[in-house]
């Protein structure tokens, strides 16, 4: 991406009014703050901008148990569907794994509740979405662990759950995003099959180092020092960013992964590096569908109270899973 001179006018005039109004009220960046109070601020302040959760005809709270002994909170959720009647709705559902944003530090079930609820009455499908164990108390690659030990008990458990094994898909945000590309080779290289990679602004690099980084370091919701002290909280040691578990960029093969869906916001750090990753899964034969929102920002797709590119967004999103899912 080549740098811009002035890229605050790329923004759209509702993003730039998000922005104008977050500098107002003053909110700390989350890299003044603790873990605990970043994730106490997150869990108030995500739901300031997205749009009411839909009422679901099913919310069941799961425990996952985990390979160290854990058991990690879980939420399904299923739609209403009008006209379905009574024997197609007992039907196994296909059902998305999802995986929350938040740099691997903050975000829960909770702070994703809306979205997952609103993909799920738009694609007709059921919403696992996972409470993976979060850093610096749980530094990599334990939330890489939760995410494929959760994936794993999902494909077990799905019949006794009325889902449908056969018909799995897994996705995420940001953070989420890097986990679900991750797990998607895991289950590649177990020959357990995905329907699709379903994927909001992935992080996929080692480093900070591509244009977009520096085109919207400050100003644009993700800030970098912000990526920094997520990253900083995730690793144990600067080598652990090559890992490919954790820059998903540096993973040998791609062959055979389960098909991508991306959505990607163009004033956002993280562009690059997604519209890399999508090149580099296209090279190596994975069908791509690529989306790139223009003039808004990370985070973007929790905003749909003001931005109307979320709302389109949770659309595409939802469509390409029912063509995945072969509704």
């Amino acid at each position: 991406m080549r740098a811009h001179a002035n890229p605050r006018s790329l923004l759209t005039p509702a993003m730039r009014g998000v922005i104008d109004r977050m500098a107002r009220a003053g909110r700390p960046p989350m890299h003044a703050l603790s873990p605990q109070q970043a994730r106490a601020f997150y869990e108030v302040g995500s739901g300031v901008l997205d749009i009411p959760p839909h009422k679901m005809a099913r919310v069941e709270a799961l425990r996952i148990p985990t390979r160290d002994g854990a058991e990690l909170p879980a939420e399904l959720v299923v739609p209403h569907l009008k006209g379905v009647d009574d024997a197609q709705m007992h039907a196994p559902w296909p059902v998305l794994l999802y995986l929350h944003g938040g740099g691997f530090t903050v975000g829960s079930v909770a702070t994703h509740a809306s979205l997952c609820r609103h993909l799920a009455h738009l694609a007709h499908c059921a919403v696992l979405s996972l409470d993976y164990r979060l850093a610096p108390e749980h530094k990599f690659p334990t939330a890489v662990n939760d995410a494929w030990d959760a994936l794993q008990w999902l494909h077990t458990q799905a019949p006794a759950l009325g889902l449908d094994a056969a018909r799995i898909a897994i996705g995420g945000d940001s953070a989420g995003g890097t986990l679900s590309i991750v797990t998607a080779l895991q289950a590649r290289d177990a020959g357990l099959s995905l329907r699709l990679q379903l994927l909001f602004y992935p992080g996929c690099a080692a480093h900070q180092d591509t244009p977009s980084h520096k085109t919207y370091a400050h100003g644009f919701v993700l800030e970098e020092a912000s990526i920094t002290w997520f990253f900083n909280q995730y690793v144990n040691t600067p080598a652990d960013r090559d890992d490919w578990r954790f820059s998903p960029l540096n993973a040998p093969d791609l062959d055979g992964a389960a098909p991508v869906w991306m959505g990607l916001a163009e004033c956002d750090p993280l562009v690059d590096e997604g519209v890399m990753m999508a090149d580099r899964f296209r090279m190596a034969g994975v069908p791509v569908d690529l989306e790139i929102y223009r003039g808004v920002t990370h985070e973007f797709i929790k905003m749909g109270r003001a931005i109307p590119e979320a709302l389109q967004a949770h659309q595409d999103a939802a469509r390409a899973l029912r063509q995945a899912f072969g509704d």
